[in-house]
């Protein structure tokens, strides 16, 4: 405990955090990302000394190239950071050094500091800061409001880090870094990489980490001289990209400007385009309504990839989202099978069986992708409309209130609330009832590991769903 902030207390402030940030921003929920970002997060973490609250990661739909913790053991990763550094070791880097910042408690040693003794006026004031007074998600106002976090620093005098802190976090950070088996030269080549960035902003854009103190050619410096002192095999550890990559045509495919992300792809030699590449190319050129072309792409990325289940995913929902149904049900079950924590493909596959009428299969699948993802607003409405469509009335109003509290829409959930209620019968029924009300009746900390729902991109409107069933999605 730091004089009046106590573990208790940070465990509060940033659950209420979490609750605000979560209704202002976007959030990615394609399973291939949350999972490897949360793969990369856990890894460091067991680098950490015994923690009294678990670690958890989400991945922020924003371009700006940051990430950030708050009390309590959040950590955010935004896209832009994803996309903008080179290789896993460089994301783990700067997860390294957020986290050195959770663990040193610098926040609530500084919160201590400013006397704000108040649990809900310290989570408020966090809140916006790191919103920013306009409220908005843009780049341009992200830049300037969320600087608090990763190799940003803070310009708000509340939470700015001292030069201690950052110096600790930076050591502490490698630390982590080299005992999670990464490269030690990620974090200061990450540092480098921030610095070249910088030239490519302007006015408001400029981030918050060009003021950083220290500044990050001392930071470069020592943590470099730090290096040069260790074992050779540490230092020649291989940087990991295969994975990394993955996750980085997905996220230039969907979460950039189609226009940015074509040219990105058609500046590539059309040798050097590998199987991913051909897909995230179809991906764009879809967004772009270009969807001739877009199936030839998914057609060459099918016939380079065809054991890929990333590949067959994307062309499966491709194909899905044209009406061709009878194309798209093979990729997808094939991609499930071969990925069986694809959420994804499980959602597309359930929603195909639906169609066919195969209730029991559509709702067993729909059963299992909630398992996976079970803050998802559209998971659970399509769910409940499968139900309803079964004969399961007690059932559907039950996934429809679960979609609508997700959604963020109270008087709906409440609506089909009200309605289950009226259908519950039997004692399970009874009992489902009660978890749901638990959920809707306050803040809940399930699975706030990065696999609830968020407001990323678009599994598709195919067969319908309300336009706030769907704001929540899995991408």
């Amino acid at each position: 405990m730091f004089g009046s902030i106590s573990v208790a207390d940070e465990i509060e402030m940033g659950k209420k955090f979490d609750d605000t940030i979560r209704a202002q921003m976007g959030f990615v929920d394609d399973p291939e990302v949350v999972f490897y970002v949360k793969g990369v997060v856990d890894r460091v973490a067991k680098a950490l000394p015994p923690q009294p609250y678990p670690i958890k990661s989400a991945v922020v739909g924003n371009s700006a190239m940051n990430a950030f913790a708050i009390p309590g053991g959040y950590i955010y990763i935004f896209t832009g950071l994803i996309l903008g550094v080179e290789n896993e070791d460089e994301l783990a880097a700067v997860i390294g050094h957020e986290l050195g910042h959770v663990t040193e408690r610098h926040v609530a040693k500084r919160m201590e500091q400013m006397k704000y003794l108040n649990i809900a006026s310290i989570s408020g004031m966090v809140a916006g800061v790191l919103l920013g007074s306009g409220g908005g998600t843009s780049g341009a106002n992200m830049g300037k409001a969320l600087t608090f976090g990763s190799m940003a620093g803070a310009q708000s005098a509340f939470l700015m880090y001292t030069r201690e802190n950052e110096r600790e976090a930076d050591h502490v950070g490698m630390n982590y870094l080299i005992k999670s088996g990464y490269n030690p030269n990620a974090m200061p080549q990450t540092f480098e990489l921030m610095n070249k960035k910088r030239w490519f902003m302007s006015g408001d854009n400029i981030p918050s980490y060009l003021s950083t103190h220290p500044g990050l050619d001392e930071r470069i410096s020592y943590l470099r001289d730090r290096i040069k002192l260790m074992p050779s095999d540490i230092i020649r550890r291989e940087f990991e990209r295969d994975r990394f990559l993955r996750v980085q045509t997905i996220l230039r495919a969907r979460m950039t400007s189609p226009e940015t992300a074509l040219a990105y792809y058609d500046s590539k030699p059309k040798a050097e385009l590998s199987c991913l590449d051909q897909a995230g190319r179809g991906i764009v050129l879809d967004r772009l309504k270009r969807q001739q072309q877009a199936d030839q792409a998914f057609t060459n990325a099918l016939a380079c990839g065809p054991d890929d289940p990333l590949v067959l995913r994307e062309a499966g929902m491709f194909f899905f989202n044209q009406g061709n149904t009878n194309k798209a049900a093979p990729l997808l079950q094939k991609a499930a099978i071969l990925n069986p924590r694809d959420a994804m493909s499980m959602f597309f596959t359930a929603r195909i069986m639906a169609e066919r009428k195969d209730y029991t299969g559509a709702i067993s699948l729909m059963e299992r992708v909630v398992r996976e993802v079970p803050q998802d607003a559209e998971v659970r409405f399509h769910l409940g409309r499968i139900k309803g469509e079964n004969g399961d009335l007690f059932g559907a109003h039950l996934q429809l209130s679960y979609s609508f509290h997700y959604g963020r829409d109270k008087q709906k959930a409440e609506f089909h609330l009200a309605k289950a209620k009226t259908l519950a019968a039997t004692d399970e029924q009874k009992r489902q009832l009660e978890d749901l009300q638990r959920v809707i009746s306050g803040p809940s900390d399930e699975n706030k590991d990065g696999k609830d729902g968020g407001k990323g991109g678009s599994k598709g409107n195919r067969s319908g769903g309300s336009a706030k069933a769907q704001r929540l999605q899995l991408f």
